[in-house]
């Protein structure tokens, strides 16, 4: 058993440790950035919109970096990207200003978009028929452990985060080590084609809504945390807490949810997942003396029946795609989730500014809430497929920037490709 095990992680360790280091920094970066604006008494839409602008980012760096990926290969891109990224962050000491922070948020998103394309098209390459689903979950947990374990270095004592961008910056920069030092080969590029939003609303209007509004909300609550707490007046101890607490819930609800979904279907496990959600939500706005401990209890709850909605998404696109075009529908869902992700929280950002701080919970229950009536709409106008019909249930891991692999599926149709071979 562990012998199996090593040799499946062992051409990809390398990829693996610069997650965990890219990981770690984002679990850091992104609460700690709204933290500093919060302290300089940034308004709840100046949060709002530097979280977006990591997005937007994001999704133009999906949208474009392979063409540099091509041009130099997959390890000097990478180093590109990461060194990019790195000194995006490190430059928030410069500059101590909101709007500049705006700008260099936008930079690191479009540079770590590169970096997730070069992570996962390595990964791909080392991956067969036969390995495809470990390697899948590898990533998976590796990406959510490193991202929920981080948040609590918000606990050291640093006021200014000149510490703590410092040490964002070194992980950064530190995860071009493991991959500038393999002698493995760079992987065969392979294109990244995507079906359009038009094509898939038409094969699944849930679907493409369901993953649209993951990125929009999932976004927006995150993005938005560091001003709910500084309005509840908390601290970064609390802030910490609930990201990790958050983090635990997502990863024990995947397999009673993928269990149900394919027990019961995917409709009738996302209405109750969204409507569990919008309550829970509701419960906290309602509640504005609501002490830490039930606090951190609700988002629990909240968190744990949020997070499957994206595979939920994909999962009800993909019961309706054939297998050779899943990568493609999986993609394009990506788009969608990031196109969310660039506009969720700019708007929740607004909203928290007009009615205030504790408005972040209303406007993610009431954004739950709809995607519940749309679900309900939709087993009106068409029958779901039964659960012996559709596919398995996938956890897939886009959250805090994460990239979603979809090539790395173990649903989708993968050609043999023979993997790179070491360098001479």
């Amino acid at each position: 058993m562990t012998q199996a095990l090593w040799r499946v992680l062992q051409p990809i360790l390398p990829v693996i440790i610069g997650i965990t280091l890219i990981e770690v920094a984002l679990g850091i970066l992104m609460p700690l950035i709204g933290i500093q604006l919060a302290r300089w008494g940034a308004s709840s839409a100046i949060i709002g919109i530097a979280a977006s602008a990591y997005f937007v980012g994001f999704l133009a760096g999906t949208l474009t970096c392979q063409r540099i990926i091509r041009r130099v290969g997959h390890i000097r891109a990478f180093g590109v990207f990461v060194v990019l990224a790195a000194d995006a962050t490190i430059l928030h000491l410069v500059f101590q200003n909101a709007y500049v922070w705006i700008g260099l948020r936008a930079i690191a998103g479009f540079a770590l978009a590169g970096g997730f394309v070069v992570i996962e098209s390595w990964l791909n390459d080392k991956s067969t028929d036969t390995t495809r689903s470990r390697i899948f979950a590898i990533y998976t947990a590796v990406s959510w452990g490193a991202s929920g374990v981080s948040p609590l270095l918000l606990n050291i004592h640093d006021p200014e985060g000149i510490l703590l961008f410092a040490l964002c910056a070194l992980c950064l920069a530190s995860a071009m080590i493991p991959l500038g030092l393999t002698k493995i080969g760079n992987p065969v590029m392979t294109e990244h084609t995507h079906l359009s939003l038009k094509k898939l609303f038409q094969i699944s209007p849930l679907g493409v809504v369901s993953c649209f509004g993951a990125g929009f909300l999932t976004s927006s609550m995150y993005g938005l945390l560091p001003a709910f707490i500084a309005g509840q007046g908390m601290g970064e101890k609390e802030l910490s807490f609930l990201i990790s607490v958050g983090t635990i819930a997502v990863l024990a609800s995947q397999i009673p949810v993928g269990y149900a979904a394919d027990k019961y279907g995917r409709r009738p496990v996302m209405i109750l997942t969204v409507g569990l959600t919008a309550l829970f939500s509701v419960m906290v706005y309602a509640t504005p003396d609501l002490s830490f401990t039930l606090l951190l209890v609700l988002f629990f709850l909240l968190s744990s029946v949020q997070s499957p909605l994206y595979a939920l998404g994909i999962g009800q696109t993909s019961d309706y795609v054939a297998r050779e075009d899943f990568v493609a529908a999986s993609s394009g869902l990506l788009f969608a989730w990031g196109l969310g992700a660039s506009i969720g929280p700019t708007i929740a950002g607004f909203v928290m500014k007009l009615i205030g701080d504790h408005a972040l919970f209303l406007f993610v229950g009431l954004g739950y809430g709809a995607i519940g009536v749309f679900a309900f709409y939709r087993v009106a106008m068409r029958r779901a497929k039964t659960p012996e019909e559709q596919s398995n249930f996938v956890p897939v891991p886009p959250a805090q920037g994460a990239y979603a692999a979809p090539e790395l599926d173990p649903r989708g149709e993968h050609p043999d490709t023979p993997p790179a071979k070491a360098e001479e």
